[in-house]
């Protein structure tokens, strides 16, 4: 398989990585700032400034869209009805109407899509969506999801900061990873959402917020994203019937079970370089037919539950989901 890489900011070296690997063929990197495309780039792959002579090259047989928000479904819309196969990276699209209009592309055009939710790659995660899947907690009842980014001004590209382009700031960004996460392991979706954002740094979207989920299998989820907090924190906790599991990435994936602490995983590596490549040999089988661990109605639905944060933080009421 070819593929072309859409965006050479952060995580493109993680994924020429997963490509070398896998023995995947990066053959191309787009980006508007071509010096950037050719760092980003593989010995050998051809460098563009505008993905539409990537898509009409013939050099490639799939992309993967890691660009600025508003620019994942036009991208991933054209891609298709060039006959590519998608890899968009998180969050799918900015609207509903966006994320309907992509899978009908790849539809029409009989092409794959997939949208690259890191989380469900991350080993910590895996542990523990393993001990689930086992009974070892019983049924998830209650999920608190915290983590900390960084949204001061100069910390990331300006492109975040603009909710036209980002489609809102650390919620849409940071949470959108933490609500996947969450109704993923609880093993349901939300039937009702609960918000409040601030911003403490004088940008034009929010720097932190926090959301409380009902989850139609009866479980509750709490989930804050907190912007230049003091230390760097990414832990999950999933309260079952017989008890809980902690995951961090950093820390490992630990259950608590009667006072007695297991180990179920703990850090040896870069888990998310690991996790870069086990998802990108998820789309490679993706394409060869088999089913992605991330279904598109769940990546529309974290769409959904974001959005629907926005409404309820903005008119500090609950927002109920169809």
């Amino acid at each position: 398989m070819r593929i072309g890489l859409i965006g050479a900011g952060a995580v493109a070296g993680y994924y020429r990585h997963a490509a070398h690997e896998l023995g995947i063929e990066l053959a191309a990197v787009c980006d508007v700032n071509t010096d950037a495309a050719e760092a980003a780039a593989p010995e050998g792959a051809q460098i563009f400034g505008d993905h539409r002579e990537l898509y009409e090259s013939g050099l490639v047989d799939a992309v993967v869209v890691n660009t600025p928000h508003a620019l994942h479904a036009p991208m991933t819309i054209e891609a298709a009805e060039a006959g590519l196969h998608v890899l968009v990276e998180k969050p799918m699209a900015i609207s509903l109407e966006e994320c309907d209009q992509m899978v009908q592309a790849a539809e029409t055009a009989g092409t794959t899509l997939m949208v690259g939710h890191i989380q469900h790659y991350m080993p910590d995660k895996l542990a523990a969506a393993a001990a689930i899947a086992e009974g070892e907690i019983g049924q998830p009842i209650l999920l608190r999801d915290y983590r900390t980014t960084d949204y001061r001004t100069g910390m990331r590209s300006a492109w975040f900061f603009s909710k036209r382009i980002a489609g809102g700031g650390a919620l849409i960004n940071i949470g959108a990873h933490c609500i996947d996460r969450t109704l993923w392991l609880a093993g349901s979706w939300a039937s009702s959402v609960s918000a409040n954002v601030v911003n403490r740094h004088d940008v034009a979207v929010e720097t932190d917020g926090i959301v409380h989920l009902q989850l139609q299998n009866g479980a509750t989820a709490s989930i804050t994203v907190v912007s230049d907090a003091d230390e760097y924190s990414d832990e999950l906790v999933i309260v079952g019937e017989n008890g809980l599991i902690v995951a961090d990435p950093n820390k490992g994936t630990r259950s608590h079970i009667d006072g007695y602490t297991r180990m179920l995983w703990e850090p040896d590596g870069d888990p998310v370089q690991q996790a870069f490549t086990a998802e990108l040999n998820d789309f490679s089988a993706a394409i060869g037919g088999v089913q992605p661990s991330v279904s598109l109605e769940h990546a529309r639905h974290v769409i959904d539950v974001v959005l629907s944060a926005y409404a309820s933080a903005e008119s500090k009421a609950p927002v109920a989901l169809s």
